[in-house]
């Protein structure tokens, strides 16, 4: 499974970046994959997850750290 997380770019990509935008009149998000390996949780933490995202309106994942 594929997990992504915001770009840092420089100022000379964000320059390249907002200059397409520009061009293509549509805002665009820069993402980078990130190797996560998702952790083994029980129905009890799912729920306490799930229901924290439902407050927030945010996808949350578990990882080992």
């Amino acid at each position: 499974m594929s997990y992504f997380a915001f770009a840092n770019l420089d100022d000379a990509a964000l320059s390249q970046v907002k200059s397409l935008e520009t061009k293509l009149g549509k805002p665009l998000v820069a993402l980078r994959e990130v190797e996560l390996q998702p952790a083994k949780i029980d129905d009890s933490t799912l729920s306490e997850i799930k229901s924290l995202e439902e407050q927030l309106d945010v996808a949350l994942v578990a990882v080992v750290n």
